[in-house]
């Protein structure tokens, strides 16, 4: 098998416990989004929040959404600002599952290329590897897509990717949690594995090559592992 020269990855259950997104980084944008709001109701995306919720409360509209777990660009760079304060203060420190930072180290060393695709804001990517309790990895990536490039369940948005980071989709590996993500990317011509954390208590796929952690990966598909 010839190695991907490529690795485009998922954030929330594959690099990071699920737990930390959910009990960890949404209470705090929760519990500051009224008074951001407040401070910064002039700004441009606050704007925008505006005129999608046409004429509710903004504040109102921005927690139901996020009760809802809605990947909505305008609600996701407002908690990627709100993190970046947090993250600013050292309030919060990126989590990282702990066979992440190692495989990352050996792989870019290798001269494998390495790109972060989630749901999250491209800002708020950076900060989580960027502030990780174990250092900067958000130096390693080469680029980071979010929402901006299509949702995450639709084939074109891997075909765009794979564009903008002038890769062939067929050199690229795609790692997530979630089974119809990896559908869009298989579909899009990318090498796809699951991620399936016993913490996260993922469901394994039985459409995708599986891996307990990223050491598995890299024995899957014949990337640099151990040392």
């Amino acid at each position: 098998m010839i190695p991907p020269a490529a690795i485009l990855t998922d954030i929330e259950g594959t690099t990071t416990p699920i737990a930390f997104v959910h009990e960890v980084l949404f209470p705090y944008a929760r519990a500051r989004m009224a008074s951001w709001c407040a401070v910064h109701r002039d700004d441009p995306v606050v704007g925008e929040v505006a005129r999608l919720a046409g004429g509710a409360p903004v504040v109102e509209t921005l927690l139901g959404w996020m009760d809802r777990d809605e990947k909505i660009t305008a609600l996701k760079t407002i908690q990627g600002m709100i993190w970046a304060e947090g993250y600013a203060k050292g309030e919060i420190k990126g989590v990282l599952y702990p066979d992440v930072p190692p495989a990352l180290l050996r792989w870019a060393r290798a001269g494998v290329r390495l790109f972060v695709y989630s749901s999250g804001s491209e800002a708020a990517q950076r900060l989580i590897f960027g502030h990780a309790e174990a250092g900067d990895f958000a130096r390693l990536f080469q680029g980071f897509f979010d929402t901006r490039v299509g949702q995450k369940r639709a084939a074109r948005s891997y075909a765009d990717i794979c564009r903008g980071a002038n890769i062939q989709a067929g050199e690229f590996l795609f790692l997530s949690d979630v089974e119809a993500e990896l559908d869009a990317a298989a579909e899009a011509g990318l090498m796809t594995c699951q991620l399936v954390r016993a913490a996260d208590g993922t469901v394994a796929s039985a459409r995708h090559r599986v891996a307990g952690d990223f050491g598995q990966v890299a024995a899957l598909f014949g990337l640099p592992r151990g040392g």
